[in-house]
């Protein structure tokens, strides 16, 4: 059982650093969270839910991962 929590506790640490990095670089999923499913496997094996998001967002995502191009602003 304590495995169990640390694996959950230590997922949903991990969805609320990602969910404040998104929003300090002006991204939002509003689906953000942990898949249910993989909660219910024994032992846990958590998978993170990004969600779908608007053709803007995608852009957002794409532009927050990318390196960016020497030259270009």
């Amino acid at each position: 059982m304590k495995t169990t929590m640390g694996a959950i506790g230590t997922a949903q640490e991990t969805v609320a650093e990602l969910r404040e990095a998104l929003a300090r670089a002006g991204i939002t999923l509003p689906s953000l969270g942990l898949d249910v499913v993989t909660l219910a496997a024994e032992p846990p094996r958590p998978l993170v839910e990004l969600g779908c998001c608007t053709v803007e967002t995608a852009r957002l995502l794409a532009a927050a991962v990318l390196p960016r191009e020497e030259g270009r602003s």
